[in-house]
């Protein structure tokens, strides 16, 4: 149920709309909060395992200057692969890094502030959690994508919400805002949530962690985006 709306989405909701034109979904990568030296060969690995929109760089518990020194080899392994690089949290940082966008918590400022500061052509994406109140504010404020999540159970952050699939129906019914689908997403689960209208699966650790290694999870991925 959404925490901002008494009513719960009723789950055929999106069946009363004929299906919009949405593009195939696309894979959005997450990084692991703490990473190895060896990372940037892995997420290479991750990149030839088949097309990426994006890699979001969260790095939790180092202060700007650290995550500063670890993003640069990350940024050009992705401006290689034409993959756009995402700072999570911080607009000073994205911008100090020239990053392609930022992704905002309901607590990191106003995607407003974030246009502002990193000029029109940064991607900024906003967690909405399961709410379709914070959702429509943030496509109101200018945010390119909305993320909800998380669907599953998930290691990688302490989560108080869990989203039906149906808020993606619901919202790629009455909206173009892309929205992304994050938490818990591996090649085995995620179907579903291609199913129900994300436009984006963000995954973490069912890249970095899978028994084959990255290259082969991102290869698993790209079998299961199509509509």
């Amino acid at each position: 149920m959404d925490d901002d709306d008494p009513l719960a989405l009723d789950p055929t909701f999106a069946d009363r709309f004929a299906p919009g034109r949405r593009s195939q979904c696309h894979l959005y990568l997450v990084s692991p909060e703490r990473i190895s030296g060896d990372f940037t060969e892995a997420l290479k690995s991750a990149l030839e395992g088949g097309p990426v929109a994006a890699f979001q760089l969260r790095l939790k518990g180092l202060d700007e200057e650290d995550v500063a020194r670890v993003a640069e080899p990350l940024q050009r392994v992705c401006a290689d692969h034409e993959v756009a690089f995402i700072v999570n949290d911080s607009m000073a940082l994205a911008r100090r890094l020239g990053a392609d966008g930022v992704h905002l918590g309901q607590s990191d400022g106003d995607p407003r502030e974030a246009r502002r500061l990193l000029g029109p052509s940064a991607q900024i994406g906003v967690t909405c959690h399961d709410s379709r109140h914070l959702a429509m504010e943030a496509g109101e404020a200018g945010a390119d994508y909305v993320a909800f999540g998380a669907f599953f159970p998930t290691s990688t952050k302490e989560t108080e919400h869990r989203p039906d699939p149906s808020i993606l129906g619901w919202w790629s019914r009455l909206f173009e805002l892309p929205c992304v689908a994050i938490g818990g997403i591996t090649p085995g689960n995620g179907r579903a949530l291609v199913e129900a209208g994300a436009d984006f699966l963000a995954a973490c650790s069912g890249v970095w962690g899978h028994e084959s290694g990255p290259a082969a999870a991102v290869a698993e991925f790209q079998q299961i985006l199509a509509r």
